[in-house]
């Protein structure tokens, strides 16, 4: 399984998207691949967020080494699933699917939920990790029965 995640920028949620489920994934002994985009190309080539980094590492995760990179058509011929994190990343990258098979892997992260963007909001990024971190678990649960 290639997972892709998704948000606007590629520094705030979608790194802590990518290190979480890296980190789960590796607890649950599974053989998937996880990376991370963002829908925008500000941050292209650049670290994650220090907030996002500073909030994964309190949970013993390094997200530090992520380098960020924007979204292409090419993404959905190498992943199986893009888990986006809010409604108008959903809406840039299916913009771009070339076809209903690509369209059909663009999801939600939380199903019909939304992840907040907390870059204008510090309080925010705990908060955000915990939702991430539950939609992570979710998706392995659903798509493998463990967690």
């Amino acid at each position: 399984m290639k997972i892709l995640m998704v948000c606007l920028g590629n520094i705030c949620r979608s790194p802590l998207a990518e290190g979480i489920m890296q980190q789960l994934v590796g607890q649950n002994g599974l053989d998937w691949q996880i990376d991370s985009a963002g829908t925008g190309d500000w941050h292209v080539g650049e670290g994650p967020d220090r907030r996002s980094v500073r909030t994964a590492l309190n949970h013993g995760m390094d997200i530090s080494t992520q380098v960020c990179r924007q979204f292409t058509r090419h993404d959905f011929n190498a992943f199986d699933l893009i888990l986006v994190m809010d409604k108008y990343n959903r809406s840039d990258v299916l913009a771009m699917a070339p076809d209903e098979q690509s369209s059909a892997k663009v999801k939600l992260l939380l199903g019909d939920k939304e992840v907040p963007d907390p870059y204008f909001d510090e309080s925010e990024f705990e908060t955000v990790f915990e939702m991430i971190e539950q939609g992570c678990k979710d998706i392995i649960k659903q798509l493998s029965g463990s967690v």
